[in-house]
């Protein structure tokens, strides 16, 4: 069974227990406003262009067949909207400004790939995190590695925004050791806003997950201007709480650096000028968040 990865992350310790190897999927449902993984929207292979890494040699100009790639006062330019995905101009490239992000495997590639890392997993009570983008919009990929890796007996954490159909998660609860879930906003119409989906049946995932005893953990990230308001974090507190099984629960930080990954594909970065929360408010989140889950 082919897959697309944008790439494998090793030797995280941020993702799940142990040391771990990231395989990160492209492709995703979502369009979160904020996101510092744009290179994993498409499901497909993409051309980057880092025009910091170019030295205007041109080659990748008389390469390119759609005039996507031109000359102009002294650099290269790349037309994203021109551009056809071709990728011939990817090879004539010697600085690897040019690369495509994005690359197809087999399931027995991606295990293989993965098994110089089984002894590092093992010595540490670590394994494999499968992420994205979004994991289940590759979801018969995703359940064929699973089997591969848990035949091999090696911890799987899956990393999801739980908006699927529970049948596709039902399916995965023997061969998942512990789901890292991505709990964004409670309103309904403001998830819809902000992340292109509303989140009724993300909720409810939660809630079935919870019932099912599965060991998950869920996480916030806190963007400014979308959901950095004590109500929002206070309501989602609140649901919080009433779970029975949730292992931990935490805040991330919006960050902008992923801004440079929208520039090299050519993409609209809403939050360009967004800044990171400070670290008194964060502060001050995590410990209304403590108070409002105390029994």
């Amino acid at each position: 069974m082919e897959s697309v990865i944008t790439h494998v992350q090793r030797m995280s310790i941020h993702d799940g227990p142990g040391i771990r190897s990231v395989v990160f999927f492209k492709g995703c449902n979502m369009r979160c406003a904020w996101c510092h993984n744009p290179e994993t929207f498409s499901r497909q292979p993409q051309l980057k262009f880092t025009a910091d890494n170019c030295i205007s040699c041109q080659a990748c100009v008389t390469a390119c067949e759609s005039d996507a790639l031109s000359y102009e006062k002294g650099k290269v330019i790349w037309k994203p909207t021109a551009c056809r995905q071709c990728h011939q101009c990817v090879s004539h490239c010697f600085t690897k400004a040019l690369k495509v992000v994005g690359e197809r495997y087999q399931t027995s590639e991606v295990v293989e790939l993965l098994r110089q890392d089984f002894p590092f997993f093992r010595q540490s009570n670590g394994g494999v995190t499968l992420s994205g983008g979004e994991p289940m919009m590759q979801g018969e990929a995703l359940f064929l590695l699973l089997k591969a890796l848990k035949a091999e007996k090696i911890h799987c954490v899956v990393q999801t925004n739980m908006s699927y159909p529970w049948a596709r998660y039902k399916k995965l609860l023997p061969l998942v050791d512990l789901w890292m879930v991505d709990l964004k906003l409670m309103d309904a119409a403001q998830h819809q806003k902000w992340t292109g989906i509303p989140n009724e049946r993300i909720l409810s995932n939660i809630r079935k997950l919870d019932e099912k005893q599965a060991a998950y953990e869920l996480r916030c990230p806190v963007v400014p201007k979308v959901n950095d308001e004590p109500e929002q974090l206070k309501a989602m507190a609140t649901f919080i709480h009433a779970l029975k099984h949730c292992q931990h629960f935490q805040l991330n930080a919006f960050h902008p650096m992923g801004a440079p990954k929208y520039d090299a594909l050519g993409m609209n970065n809403p939050f360009r000028e967004v800044d990171s929360p400070s670290e008194d408010r964060m502060e001050f989140f995590n410990r209304m968040i403590q108070w409002q889950q105390k029994p």
